[in-house]
C-alpha cells in the first residue's frame, strides 16, 4: 500500500472532467475541472474502472498516465466506501453533496491533493459534524421563534 500512496502524492498532471454513471446511463456525479472545445476533446482520453453498478470515468490527456489515474479512482472508491459502507448508486443520489464534498476533499482543480484516506475520514467527520451543529442552531432558532410568534 506504502507504494500506491507514492505514487499518487508524485502525480504531475491534471484531470480534466469526472463522470461517475450508472449502468444504464444514467449520470450521478460530475465535476468539470476546465473547459474545452470540440477540437480539443480529440485530444484527451477517458480512464474508467467499473464498481459494482457504477462505472467511475475520469478523463486526461494522452500523454498522461492512465494507471496513476485508475489508482485515484481506486483511492476515491476506497474512501466512499468507508463513509457510507459499502458505497452504492442510491448513497450518490441521495447524498450526493456528500459524495462532492469527498471528491473536493481529494481532488482540486483536478489535481490530486489529498492521499491519505485518513485525512479525507477526518475533514469528512469534521465537515458532517459543522453541518449537524448547524441543523441544530436553526432548529433550536426556528423553535424560539415560533414559540415568541405565538
Amino acid at each position: 500500500m506504502l507504494v500506491a500512496v507514492n505514487v499518487l502524492s508524485t502525480c504531475m498532471f491534471q484531470i480534466q472532467f469526472v463522470l461517475l454513471i450508472s449502468r444504464q446511463g444514467k449520470v450521478r456525479l460530475t465535476k468539470w475541472y476546465s473547459p474545452y472545445t470540440q477540437k480539443e476533446r480529440s485530444k484527451v482520453i477517458l480512464v474508467y474502472k467499473r464498481y459494482a453498478s457504477l462505472y467511475f470515468c475520469m478523463c486526461i490527456d494522452q500523454d498522461d498516465n492512465e494507471l496513476e489515474v485508475l489508482e485515484i479512482i481506486h483511492h476515491f472508491v476506497e474512501i466512499l466506501d468507508r463513509y457510507f459502507g459499502s458505497v452504492c448508486e442510491l448513497d450518490l443520489i441521495f447524498n450526493f453533496h456528500k459524495a462532492y464534498y469527498v471528491l473536493d476533499e481529494i481532488l482540486i482543480a483536478g489535481e490530486l491533493q489529498e492521499s491519505s484516506k485518513k485525512t479525507v475520514a477526518r475533514l469528512i467527520a469534521a465537515q458532517d459534524s459543522l453541518v449537524e451543529t448547524a441543523k441544530e442552531q436553526a432548529s433550536s432558532i426556528s423553535n424560539i421563534i415560533a414559540q415568541a410568534t405565538k
